[in-house]
């Protein structure tokens, strides 16, 4: 009932306003009813919009392979990559290798939308508004935290998939297999699924983050309701 009387007293005060100060009036009342679930599911819906934009980008062609988000190989691989380049069948081995681990993220990424979604609407947010009133990336930064180990144990056997698909991990295997028959070296077994698995994670994470200040700081992100009457919060 007191919501009541303070929405028709403002809006007695709004005949008199500024333009200016009519809008302001607006947003105040738009946004003064907002509970910390409805914070919370503002955050959640800004970050599957994230979700959605970091697999639309990656999973396209080159979407790895020709960005800035492009698997290398690991150090440790590089030993090998330089022993075997006078080895017949090897002489390109790295960029064929990289190629193929690239072209195997972005085909995993297309699978990587519902392992992610499923991550964000499973979340709960002990304290929505500390985290809307927090860094431009705090929301991303939460769902870190807080799923990175599950989602790298879920999106993992994905990507290993994805990776056999190409022949990525045949490759490679070949390629140890060969070094390790070389004389007098130390063998060694990099483990080249568990590089790839953190670097696509990463380029999941961040374009997640990119998103998110995004709706942060561009009103015209904020496509839904739910995205201007929550972030509008933080705006003031």
């Amino acid at each position: 009932m007191k919501k009541v009387f303070v929405y028709f007293f403002l809006v007695l005060g709004l005949v008199s306003c500024d333009p200016k100060d009519l809008q302001s009036v607006l947003d105040t009342v738009s946004s003064a009813g907002l509970s910390n679930l409805d914070i919370a599911n503002g955050l959640k819906e800004a970050l599957e919009f994230g979700v959605d934009n970091s697999v639309d980008f990656l999973s396209a062609k080159d979407g790895f392979y020709k960005s800035s988000y492009k698997i290398l190989l690991p150090d440790e691989a590089n030993t090998v990559i330089s022993k075997l380049k006078i080895v017949p069948g090897f002489s390109n081995l790295e960029e064929e290798l990289v190629k193929k681990i690239n072209y195997a993220a972005e085909d995993a990424a297309k699978k990587a939308g519902p392992i992610f979604l499923s991550a964000v609407r499973g979340i709960t947010f002990d304290d929505a508004m500390n985290i809307l009133m927090g860094e431009k990336n705090a929301a991303t930064q939460y769902l870190h935290t807080r799923t990175y180990n599950s989602l790298y144990g879920e999106f993992k056997p994905v990507l290993d998939n994805s990776l056999n698909s190409f022949g990525a991990l045949d490759l490679w295997r070949d390629a140890v297999n060969a070094y390790n028959k070389i004389p007098f070296i130390t063998k060694v077994n990099p483990d080249l699924s568990d590089h790839i698995n953190s670097k696509a994670l990463y380029g999941l994470f961040d374009l997640i983050e990119v998103k998110e200040q995004g709706i942060r700081t561009d009103v015209s992100q904020r496509t839904t309701t739910l995205l201007k009457d929550v972030f509008a919060k933080q705006d003031r």
